[in-house]
């Protein structure tokens, strides 16, 4: 299979290094269209979409494959060997920073810093941790998914982004949540939700900065002291933006910590 079809890849800018943004649950590449402007006269840059997501080939989904971050993982891995890419900037918002940091362990020669942009590595509280979620809480998340995936879409994606005053941008995450194919996405959540990879967070040696953003009620600020506090070689960054979309609501503030991180 054409691996560069299959997750729709694009490849654009200048530059000698590269850059590779990683999109976010319920969004695709989309989302990183403020950051391209901004990284593509001194980078190439490299977009894409995981199967399911975006303008990916859906045939090429199984349940099995993707039924845990690892099958994500390796579509990353595939991207990088198609397109032969080392010592990469890797931009990874939300889930996608569990899923590089998968890849980076296996693969550390693939990156030279990784950029988290709301990670979390556990979602669900568990004793002293505070992921910000309880149990009850997700599976009401996941029972609304599943009666009514679209009024979930509407209901969720505004409070995802915390931006009440500007409420074009939670349409813009409500019309991306929409168009994802509901099955998919339904699998999706449990993967990500339900996922813990705690343990995983100290066997990561590539260097790399967490931005944490204000009231993020998918990933509080608890969720990036932690990251920080069990990663080697983590920087952590407290951004003023709102919400869970700081390259969507706040793309200035985000490209000048990437900048002031990278450079």
């Amino acid at each position: 299979m054409d691996v560069l079809k299959r997750n729709n890849v694009k490849v654009f800018g200048e530059g000698d290094t590269t850059m590779v943004f990683a999109h976010g649950y319920g969004c695709d590449q989309n989302v990183w269209q403020d950051l391209i402007q901004a990284f593509s006269k001194d980078y190439k840059l490299v977009t894409f979409d995981y199967v399911g997501a975006g303008h990916s080939d859906l045939s090429a989904y199984s349940k099995q494959r993707y039924g845990t971050l690892e099958g994500y993982a390796q579509d990353i891995e595939e991207i990088y060997e198609a397109l032969n890419l080392r010592d990469t900037i890797l931009v990874a918002h939300s889930v996608s920073s569990m899923i590089s940091v998968l890849v980076g362990i296996k693969h550390p020669e693939y990156f030279r810093n990784i950029i988290f942009l709301g990670p979390s590595p556990r979602y669900l509280n568990d004793g002293d941790y505070i992921g910000g979620f309880e149990r009850e809480d997700l599976e009401g998340l996941f029972e609304m998914m599943d009666n009514n995936y679209l009024g979930w879409s509407r209901a969720l994606a505004p409070s995802f982004m915390a931006n009440p005053d500007r409420p074009e941008l939670g349409e813009r995450l409500t019309n991306s949540f929409c168009a994802t194919d509901p099955e998919i996405a339904k699998q999706f959540a449990r993967v990500t939700f339900l996922g813990d990879n705690r343990k995983d967070l100290s066997r990561l040696t590539v260097p790399s900065l967490t931005l944490q953003c204000t009231n993020d009620i998918v990933a509080p600020l608890t969720v990036g002291q932690y990251m920080n506090k069990h990663m080697s070689n983590n920087t952590l960054v407290i951004m003023k933006a709102t919400g869970h979309c700081p390259h969507m609501s706040e793309p200035e503030e985000t490209i000048e910590a990437i900048r002031n991180y990278i450079d």
